[in-house]
């Protein structure tokens, strides 16, 4: 088990989550959380990391380990940060030089929010590897640099990213990533890696076969990037 770690990311004091492993593969690795913010879903996932020997840190990019207790909140919290993409990746970096500063790789893996997180770190250039799920695909306000490996677990039909969106963002890693792929769900929408997340529609919640085969790809897809 880990333990909540406070950091300092210049505009606000964060409160992330720590998990160390027993044994070390020498790598790091950020987890980034849903938009709700870092909860007890996303710190097991850390753990479960650790316990493969990575040394993880969950990430906070609200501020003061701040949790949402309804969609309204998380919705309000989100179009903060969705208007400001700078200061979420601020936010986001600040948690990378901390695990940078140990002298390791560093890969980063996000849900949602977290996945579109991910993925400007990796537009940033800043990254040695990135795992998005069910992320957001739009581009933010700076140039996109050379990007690092990539690996995209997407349902097909997600409506926060759409096919549309998904070639976009698929024209983006081909132009500026030398190594990425993608493993598209049919039958799956947003939020499908979470069995807490239970819904009544169908592009919406869990989907255990496309959660499996994405850890399952997202496993090997960092050992071979970061170990």
């Amino acid at each position: 088990m880990g333990e909540r770690l406070s950091y300092d990311a210049g505009d606000a004091a964060m409160l992330g989550y720590r998990a160390r492993p027993e044994a070390a593969n020498g790598a790091a690795l950020l987890i980034l959380s849903a938009f709700a913010g870092l909860r007890e879903w996303e710190m097991s996932q850390c753990d479960r990391f650790a316990a493969l020997g990575y040394d993880v840190l969950g990430v906070d990019y609200y501020g003061d380990g701040w949790t949402a207790t309804s969609l309204e909140e998380a919705s309000a919290a989100m179009a903060v940060l969705q208007a400001d993409r700078r200061l979420l990746l601020t936010r986001t970096e600040a948690a990378l030089g901390l695990m940078r500063s140990q002298g390791q790789k560093v890969g980063a893996l996000g849900f949602c929010l977290g996945g579109k997180a991910v993925l400007d770190m990796a537009r940033a250039g800043h990254l040695d590897a990135a795992v998005s799920f069910h992320g957001i695909y739009d581009r933010p306000p700076w140039d996109t640099q050379a990007m690092p490996p990539v690996l995209l677990c997407h349902g097909w039909g997600d409506p926060l990213a759409t096919p549309a969106q998904f070639g976009e963002m698929t024209e983006e890693l081909e132009a500026h990533s030398s190594d990425w792929h993608v493993l598209c769900f049919g039958q799956t929408g947003h939020a499908f890696t979470n069995p807490g997340q239970v819904s009544d529609v169908p592009e919406m919640g869990y989907v255990e076969r496309s959660a499996r085969r994405s850890w399952a790809a997202t496993e090997a897809f960092l050992a071979e990037k970061l170990t």
